[in-house]
């Protein structure tokens, strides 16, 4: 367990247990590049299962819809004001820098900011403001012109402002979709910084002296592993202790099998899926 410290700022991994293979990946490279002396708590939630994961404290939502889980944990063992969310298939391949946490933090506390978009994407439309933190220049977001307003990728969140974007019972793809129709109605003042390249995306800002980004790939899509997933793969089976996982994510990429180790169900066309249903197939 990770020991607490007197912060306003959690690091939340959001998970689900059918994802369990892609844990000791994640943890593999978040150790490796991120420094735990950014100023916040680190929370893993899973659903039921009991997991440990260095340098995090273990929580647990229960099953349930997406959203159900993600409110649960945000009201009830979630106390930090600020949530940096993650999720468990998103891993870091470039270092973090510490002081650009410490700088966003401050401004987000001194200007009351709900939402800090941290990753580069041509669906967002923006325009400078005055701030910049070590270089990276603070957008603002047009929320008519941009897609996207809810995204599950790695932002910072207030968060009585994310619990505020989860109806009871979505799912991800809903809640992402229909999350920014409600936004886009809204209009609340949302930031963006290029701060981590996100599957190779390059910055969309103006950036004043642009320091390194961070950097971090996705690598599951459909509950299985992508082609983002090998350089990893590469990297795991030379360092000790890591060669067996390897070998088992290689296998999971090779055969297209599901993080919980099934076959990955084949497409069929939706009006012979309805004729297979009416005979009985």
């Amino acid at each position: 367990m990770s020991i607490k410290k007197q912060t306003n700022f959690a690091l939340l991994v959001h998970t689900c247990d059918r994802y369990q293979f892609l844990y000791q990946g994640f943890a593999a490279f978040f150790n490796k590049y991120w420094d735990f002396e950014v100023p916040c708590n680190y929370y893993f939630a899973t659903e039921e299962l009991d997991i440990y994961i260095e340098g995090f404290e273990n929580i647990k939502s229960g099953k349930g819809p997406w959203a159900d889980r993600l409110a649960k944990l945000l009201r009830g063992q979630i106390r930090e004001k600020y949530i940096i969310y993650f999720q468990e298939d998103m891993w870091l391949n470039k270092a973090i820098d510490k002081s650009f946490f410490e700088g966003i933090f401050k401004l987000i506390e001194a200007n009351d900011w709900k939402q800090v978009k941290l990753t580069s994407s041509d669906v967002y439309k923006t325009r400078p403001t005055d701030f910049e933190v070590e270089g990276f220049t603070v957008a603002l977001v047009d929320n008519q012109r941009s897609g996207y307003l809810m995204s599950h990728q790695v932002t910072i969140w207030e968060r009585d402002f994310l619990l505020a974007q989860l109806l009871p019972g979505e799912h991800p793809w809903r809640n992402e979709r229909k999350g920014t129709g409600r936004l886009k109605k809204l209009d609340p003042k949302i930031y963006q910084v290029d701060y981590f390249e996100e599957n190779g995306q390059p910055p969309i800002n103006n950036n004043t002296e642009l320091k390194a980004r961070s950097a971090y790939n996705t690598v599951s899509e459909n509950s299985t592993l992508n082609a983002r997933v090998l350089p990893y793969i590469q990297e795991l089976k030379s360092i000790p202790g890591q060669t067996d996982y390897a070998m088992l994510l290689q296998k999971h990429y090779d055969k297209q099998l599901t993080h919980d180790g099934k076959a990955k169900p084949r497409k069929t066309d939706p009006i012979k899926r309805i004729k297979n249903w009416l005979l009985g197939k």
